[in-house]
């Protein structure tokens, strides 16, 4: 058959098949578009904002390594020449030793983010299951009630008085956080952005570790030092005691050794 006929004949196909690749490709951006409005993909695109934070802290960080690198080499140079003093280079090494952590640090964010991203992804709701702004919400909403009844029963408040005692920095400490997350809270309700949604999340579990702290305070004012806090006062005594007896053995073994040398040259005469 004439090529020219084959082409005039199946001319349609090559649209065809791009219109479907098209229509294809347009209904996986509508359903990701949909997730993303019904807040499915919430917690997820959270995590990769929170990512790519961390990524441009690494870069910023390394920037800065650079240059207190390079400071250092430069005031290294005027000491060995005799123009800047030693404590202007132990400035610029303690300064270099600085940012050497900073970077360790941030390349320990990037991981921790990158797993959350992976966490995130795993867990997307399904069909009617919670959102992840729900179940935040929920979270906010459990912490908040565990700290009310310490407000509301007469029993705890007698137990433990110092929850309710703003006079307390625990306690103080609890109701900046409750504040915060209070706050963050509104705004992430008026636009429930990724962003609006990392920073609401954060002061969520930053408003637990209050209340942790602060329960903590207050049964350790009531008397009540949990059992963690005296098996750790426990094992660092028993260490302190091991030292203790290394230095002392140590410290008999030499005044030992000393007296000994002493002692020999009088026993050859």
């Amino acid at each position: 058959m004439d090529p020219l006929l084959i082409v005039a004949e199946w001319w349609w196909l090559a649209p065809t098949a791009a219109a479907a690749g098209g229509v294809g490709a347009l209904g996986a951006v509508g359903l990701r578009r949909r997730a993303r409005r019904s807040g499915k993909r919430l917690a997820v695109d959270a995590a990769r904002h929170d990512l790519k934070a961390a990524q441009q802290s690494v870069a910023e960080r390394r920037m800065e390594l650079k240059l207190a690198r390079a400071e250092y080499a430069r005031i290294a140079a005027e000491r060995a020449a005799g123009r800047v003093s030693a404590d202007r280079l132990a400035g610029a090494r303690r300064m270099l030793r600085e940012r050497e952590r900073d970077m360790k640090a941030v390349h320990a964010e990037v991981r921790v983010r990158r797993v959350r991203l992976s966490a995130a992804k795993a867990v997307l709701p399904q069909g009617s299951a919670p959102r992840p702004l729900e179940r935040l919400r929920a979270e906010h909403e459990a912490i908040t009630a565990r700290w009310m009844r310490y407000e509301t029963d007469p029993a705890l408040q007698i137990s433990y008085p110092a929850m309710t005692d703003v006079r307390q920095p625990a306690t103080a400490a609890y109701l900046r956080a409750a504040g915060r997350a209070n706050d963050l809270r509104r705004e992430v309700g008026h636009t429930p952005t990724p962003a609006a949604f990392s920073a609401y999340r954060d002061a969520v579990v930053d408003l637990e570790s209050a209340l942790e702290a602060a329960e903590h305070r207050a049964r350790v004012l009531a008397g009540e030092a949990p059992p963690t806090v005296w098996q750790e006062a426990a094992q660092d005594v028993l260490s302190k005691s091991a030292e203790a007896i290394d230095q002392a053995a140590g410290a008999v073994s030499a005044a030992f050794a000393a007296w000994s040398s002493r002692k020999r040259p009088r026993d050859d005469r």
